[in-house]
């Protein structure tokens, strides 16, 4: 037996192997192409001859692969060997594939949590790699000392879909963040000034942004986008055809800013006119 086995070997799965071996426990792995595993066995883990050999070799099972079919796909063969095993799915999806993956852990008499890895390969196994775990919380008490060599582990509850939820939201908004930054470089770039010249500029400004967030966030939980407002939607809307109509007078597309400008005019012409800019979650949140 070991402690840990882990079931794909690509970037991740290879580094997550790594850290593992790393904190002293010991790891078998396992790969449909087998001599991916040939550098971390010779960095001391043990290369297992099938999936199912693979499982029933450890009691914590990690599974890092493409997609969520791809997980059943390789656990078809081995799915009788969960029974009694902690099965850890760090594979990228959505809450409603968690939660399908849950109830499908627990028919095979596994536990089961999902999980979400806010890292790069190159930062796992440092404090700075946030991995988010959802599902059965006796599990992760567990298990927490070893998913702790993967970095820092958070759990957010019984729900197998929360950790992908949190996920998601986490990276939209940095790719929110990215499209933003990258429609600026190309703006002021249009006029020969360097990305790098224009930086320092670029993130102080945006730090300055960050502490406008809690403001925005109390705003939504208590529904109140009209009191103290400093800077109204309909104000903003006006301001923002400059914005297209700038980039296009520089040969700029405006693609990536473009979605923003329709959804404050929707607003406005939704009554939000004098509402802070915490209201445009009431244009595409859930209803009830």
């Amino acid at each position: 037996m070991s402690d840990v086995s882990v079931i794909g070997l690509g970037a991740m799965g290879t580094a997550l192997a790594e850290a593992l071996l790393k904190s002293g426990v010991s790891v078998t792995v396992w790969n449909r192409s087998p001599a991916k595993a040939d550098a971390l066995v010779a960095k001391g883990a043990v290369a297992a001859a099938s999936v199912k050999d693979a499982v029933e070799a450890s009691k914590l099972v990690i599974a890092c692969l493409l997609v969520y079919d791809t997980v059943y796909e390789t656990f078809e063969p081995a799915k009788d060997a969960l029974a009694g095993r902690t099965l850890v799915n760090l594979t990228n999806g959505t809450p409603a594939q968690a939660r399908e993956m849950a109830q499908w852990a627990a028919g095979l008499d596994a536990d089961y949590l999902d999980g979400g890895i806010m890292a790069v390969p190159p930062m796992i196994g440092q404090a700075e790699a946030l991995i988010l775990y959802s599902g059965t919380q006796t599990a992760f008490e567990a298990h927490k000392q070893k998913l702790g060599a993967l970095g820092t582990a958070k759990y957010l509850g019984e729900d197998a879909g929360l950790a992908p939820l949190h996920d998601i939201a986490l990276l939209t908004a940095m790719y929110g963040l990215f499209s933003g930054v990258t429609h600026a470089f190309a703006l002021t770039g249009s006029e020969k000034v360097s990305a790098e010249k224009f930086l320092p500029m670029l993130t102080d400004w945006l730090g300055a942004v960050m502490t406008w967030l809690p403001d925005m966030a109390r705003r939504i939980d208590s529904g109140d986008y009209r009191s103290g407002v400093v800077s109204n939607l309909e104000m903003q809307a006006a301001a923002f055809g400059n914005f297209i109509a700038a980039s296009e007078g520089q040969g700029v597309s405006a693609e990536l800013i473009a979605p923003m400008f329709e959804l404050l005019k929707k607003a406005v012409a939704s009554g939000y006119g004098d509402a802070d800019q915490a209201s445009l979650v009431e244009m595409i949140r859930a209803k009830p």
